[in-house]
């Protein structure tokens, strides 16, 4: 009988099991170059027996711009303790040495699809050889602020490729340059379900929203002065973050998040959390602000 999350015909090199022992070499160090999702099980738990596998095909499907180790938490239990494994499944992805994601129980296979394409977008994304000079030319007009030339450009390359989801990024990223933000939803809302599920989709996703909020946004000056005056006021910390975020000042808005977090991570449903997610989605895997942030975050996390 084979064991369970045993996958006899996986490559080797991108899923196997792991130990206290190589935890290090596998999962700390093998993720300075790629990024590891490691899936803590165990031979009794039922959700394992569909986690796993999903897991494994979705980290397949990524040809190598992710990797699996899975631990056996019966018969290793050190790094199981250290990060607060409390019920199996745990999964737990890492990106040069930390962990920045990961979540627990069993997900249906396109959950667990999305949640490996988004770790393995933190690889860079894979090159689109048709297209790509085509696809550097509009984000670089968008970059220069010729946002309808740029529109104009991601359409035509979208009529060449229709399921291009650098296209589709870059077309509502235009349309949300231009203010249009019910236009930018209904572009993102139109695509293929192929690559709806997409990182780079999810992202222009997470600026929709992030848009949305700072057409809403308070005064900073006044909401400043009210968490100067009352630090423990999370609400106006909350919408002070937002209101720095929507002034394009990203970092001042991702401290304030972090110090709410470290005041109350409960607080309304873990608001602040999810706002960084929200932010660190919506803003390029490797920008310094999203890497430090997720490295304090998980500092705290797992403190």
């Amino acid at each position: 009988m084979l064991e369970l999350n045993a996958t006899p015909q996986a490559d080797s090199d991108l899923i196997k099991d792991g130990t206290d022992a190589s935890f290090g070499a596998d999962v700390i160090e093998g993720s300075q170059t790629v990024p590891v999702i490691v899936d803590f099980w165990a031979t009794w738990c039922g959700p394992c027996k569909t986690l796993g596998p999903a897991l494994e095909a979705a980290v397949q499907k990524a040809k190598g711009r992710v990797k699996l180790v899975k631990i056996d938490v019966d018969a290793n239990q050190v790094y199981a303790g250290q990060l607060r494994v409390q019920s199996i499944p745990t999964v737990y992805a890492f990106h040069q040495g930390q962990p920045v994601d990961g979540f627990q129980g069993a997900l249906p296979p396109s959950q667990v699809d999305e949640f490996v394409q988004k770790i393995a977008a933190l690889a860079g994304e894979p090159e689109d050889d048709g297209l790509t000079a085509a696809i550097e030319a509009a984000n670089q007009m968008l970059d220069e602020g010729a946002a309808a030339d740029a529109a104009e450009t991601f359409a035509a390359i979208l009529q060449e490729d229709p399921a291009n989801a650098a296209a589709y990024a870059g077309l509502v990223r235009s349309y949300l340059a231009l203010n249009e933000v019910d236009e930018a939803e209904a572009i993102l809302n139109g695509a293929p379900v192929e690559i709806s599920s997409d990182p780079l989709l999810e992202a222009v996703h997470a600026q929709i929203t992030l848009a949305r909020e700072a057409a809403n946004a308070g005064p900073v000056a006044e909401l400043q002065a009210t968490v100067d005056a009352e630090p423990d006021n999370h609400q106006a910390r909350f919408d002070l973050a937002k209101a720095l975020y929507a002034n394009g000042k990203v970092q001042e808005a991702v401290d304030e998040l972090l110090d709410l977090f470290r005041r109350d991570r409960e607080w309304n449903d873990g608001a602040a959390k999810a706002q960084l997610f929200t932010i660190f989605d919506a803003r390029d895997a490797k920008d310094p602000i999203v890497m430090n942030g997720r490295r304090k975050l998980s500092s705290m996390i797992f403190a």
